[in-house]
């Protein structure tokens, strides 16, 4: 990485005009010190930040697709309607991190710490987030249709009208989680932890719910018409008259 580049980075903060159109895609930042750098707008396609301390920094509207962000500190940063399509984040740290409204179509997140992270009205679909932390995360009104969350930890997650159609939870935490309303058509979910989990409206269509836990969880108005249930466990669940439940779903 050339040492002016390096520099220009550190005084974008002081140098607004410039980081607008400022192009730095396919520089090498690995391992750079960025925390706190104000890099709002700037162009980051297919840039290497493998491993950056990208702490508090600022990132929104930026492209950061294809970009390579794995390991990388990004805790507390502003990603608010970053691009970041097709981008390595794996095993980053992205808690309490700012995505709302971001692009994270494709984008590989395996193992990354996205707990108390914004994730309000991002698109998520058909991303990599098998292991992931995602607990206290909002996801109210996100897209993960088609998204690998195998194994994540959705615990207490906001989940609100969120879109989940045809995604992989299977054996995922999703304890205390809130989905009211939220579209679960074809979701895997066999073996996943739904304990507490508010699913008040939900619409769990041809979902597979085979052997998870239940139990405790708020189904009144949901829709679990040609949904799987066999072996889970429904102790305590609450239901209503609006709830759509085919008796041929129990096994």
């Amino acid at each position: 990485m050339a040492k002016e580049s390096f520099q220009e980075v550190l005084n974008l903060n002081q140098r607004v005009d410039e980081a607008q159109t400022h192009n730095l895609s396919a520089e090498n930042f690995a391992g750079a010190d960025l925390s706190g750098a104000n890099l709002s707008g700037i162009n980051l396609f297919n840039a290497n930040l493998s491993g950056a301390n990208l702490n508090n920094a600022k990132l929104d509207s930026t492209n950061l697709n294809s970009a390579k962000l794995d390991n990388a500190d990004l805790r507390g940063a502003n990603l608010s309607g970053t691009n970041l399509g097709g981008t390595n984040l794996s095993g980053a740290n992205l808690s309490d991190a700012n995505l709302s409204d971001a692009n994270l179509s494709l984008a590989n997140l395996s193992g990354a710490n996205l707990s108390g992270a914004n994730l309000s009205g991002a698109n998520l679909s058909g991303a990599n987030l098998s292991l992931a932390k995602l607990s206290k995360a909002d996801l109210n009104s996100a897209d993960l249709s088609g998204t690998n969350l195998l194994a994540a930890d959705l615990k207490s997650t906001d989940l609100r009208n969120a879109n989940l159609s045809l995604a992989n939870l299977d054996s995922a935490s999703l304890k205390s989680a809130n989905l009211s309303g939220a579209y679960l058509g074809g979701i895997k979910l066999s073996g996943a932890n739904l304990s507490g989990a508010n699913l008040s409206g939900a619409n769990l269509n041809l979902s597979n719910l085979n052997r998870a836990n239940l139990s405790n969880a708020d189904l009144r108005s949901a829709n679990l018409s040609n949904a799987s249930l066999n072996l889970a466990n429904l102790y305590g669940v609450k239901i209503n008259d609006s709830t759509k439940l085919d008796n041929k779903s129990l096994g």
